[in-house]
């Protein structure tokens, strides 16, 4: 098997089994058994669990941002643009896979012990407020609204994945909206 097809079917898998099962919950047995590829194949491609977290973290943060702002681009006015995060927020907590945020939930289990994983996990919503921000700034509002706007897209993540309903994204898209017409 392809080195590269090796390491793709094993991040698929981890990606799966992590964000649906948690990080301690699953075993790197689990991954090769999921992925396909030998125990002996998947440590020569990540010698240790971590570096199968940070690599599934690095992966899936490229997929997701540019999932989001395709998404956003769809729209014109920039306004719009802004409110448009939740919309595509509502549609990913929607999927019967959603589980909250991932870099949240990684956080959660290895943040205090792994700073490789606490790195990722700030770098993410770092990346996310950055763009969170260009949008505000492309709208000609005020850069504090950027703030308010990850707070509440935030908020939304953890509620949707609590309450098992992708409602909290238009809850939070209303309040953006009258922030907007203040």
């Amino acid at each position: 098997m392809e080195v590269e097809v090796a390491e793709a079917r094993a991040l698929d898998a981890a990606e799966a089994l992590f964000y649906g099962r948690g990080i301690h919950a699953v075993g790197m047995a689990d991954v090769r058994d999921a992925a396909g590829v030998s125990l002996k194949r998947l440590y020569q491609l990540f010698p240790n669990k971590e570096r199968l977290v940070t690599a599934f973290l690095r992966r899936r943060d490229i997929r997701w941002r540019d999932r989001l702002a395709a998404h956003v681009s769809r729209r014109d006015d920039p306004d719009e643009r802004i409110l448009a995060v939740f919309d595509w927020l509502h549609e990913w907590f929607g999927e019967p896979t959603y589980r909250g945020c991932a870099w949240v939930n990684c956080f959660g289990e290895l943040g205090a012990t792994s700073p490789a994983v606490a790195v990722l996990a700030r770098e993410h919503k770092d990346a996310v407020h950055r763009y969170l921000a260009t949008l505000v700034a492309d709208a000609g509002r005020p850069a504090a609204l950027a703030d308010h706007v990850m707070l509440l897209a935030e908020g939304a993540m953890t509620i949707a994945a609590i309450s098992g309903s992708p409602a909290p994204a238009h809850q939070a898209k209303a309040a953006v909206a009258a922030l907007l017409d203040r």
